[in-house]
């Protein structure tokens, strides 16, 4: 089992919004009761007067934000995950509908947040979010990728955006510099391979890596890496290049198989007209449940590199 040092999303969050808040003077960041747990506290410290903490009210932290951005700001909102999808009513009918420039930014994603059970594990947040027209919606691999990719979006990107982060579970992927690579909608290609090519997302791109070389060294099968952190818009473009170059095209998530990357990947595929079999892993348990580590909920979830390199070796055969 790959058992590396994990990195943290949200200080790599709060050192990006410290970083933004210096350069641009609209910028306002919300959190929802917990800027110490998402990271924001970093932004608040060094901008009070730009800092809002509305309460455990994620409403009202969307509709606040949304205000924000009518008024000329541009507001960032952070909450965990889990809860921001408390306002999906807010997000659709104010943000999406009205097309406003307002970036929520979801923590603790996922199986990241082990130790508190299933209550706090968002395994549907894509889905919602990604059901939204016009709506941008990012997973960075890791604490890297967030500094660069919220940057972007911050900075590059005109309109409703989700940000989905982990905790503290951020399994290291790029070194400094290598992120200038990330364009926002737009895969990026970290290993080639000519059997299977698995595109994910999040702190699956690592556990892909590990799974490839496992391949590689057990079975000496060629499997490409590619970090599709961008679910919405897709880069289908590319999607469609890479699976038809490979024997078997694999999409992994830490989120339901239903409405993620796994749907995005197969739409697209579908309605290209490629024949190159799509293998889907995510988290098939209904729920999570609460683990004492991280990688012992990857393992309670079939997605540890042993498992992930064992179901598409299987899916070779």
């Amino acid at each position: 089992m790959l058992e590396v040092r994990l990195g943290s999303y949200r200080r790599a969050l709060g050192e990006v919004l410290v970083e933004l808040g210096r350069e641009l003077r609209d910028l306002v960041v919300l959190d929802a009761d917990t800027p110490k747990s998402t990271g924001s506290i970093a932004f608040a410290e060094a901008f009070p007067e730009r800092f809002i903490n509305v309460g455990i009210s994620e409403q009202d932290l969307v509709s606040m934000a949304a205000g924000l951005a009518i008024g000329g700001k541009v507001p960032v909102a952070t909450a965990f995950a889990a809860f921001l999808m408390r306002a999906w009513e807010q997000v659709r009918n104010t943000v999406a509908r009205m097309g406003l420039n307002v970036k929520l930014v979801g923590t603790h994603a996922g199986l990241s947040a082990h130790l508190d059970g299933a209550s706090h594990q968002v395994l549907e947040d894509i889905a919602l979010m990604r059901a939204l027209p016009n709506t941008t919606v990012i997973a960075p691999a890791d604490a890297e990728a967030v500094k660069e990719l919220i940057r972007q979006a911050v900075t590059e990107v005109c309109g409703p955006t989700y940000v989905r982060l982990g905790r503290d579970n951020a399994i290291p992927v790029y070194r400094r510099g290598e992120v200038r690579n990330l364009r926002v909608g737009h895969v990026n290609v970290i290993e080639d391979g000519e059997d299977a090519v698995i595109f994910a997302h999040g702190p699956m791109v690592g556990v892909a890596l590990a799974a490839a070389r496992i391949l590689k060294h057990s079975e000496g099968l060629s499997v490409g890496v590619v970090d599709a952190h961008t679910i919405q818009p897709l880069d289908t473009d590319a999607v469609v290049k890479l699976a038809k170059r490979a024997n078997l095209a694999v999409t992994l998530e830490e989120h339901r198989p239903v409405g993620g990357l796994g749907s995005a990947v197969a739409e697209v595929l579908t309605s290209s007209k490629v024949s190159t079999p799509l293998l889907r892993l995510g988290v098939g348990k209904a729920f999570g449940a609460s683990a004492r580590s991280y990688w012992d909920l990857l393992r309670y979830a079939g997605l540890s590199p042993e498992e992930v390199a064992r179901r598409v070796g299987g899916a070779l055969t």
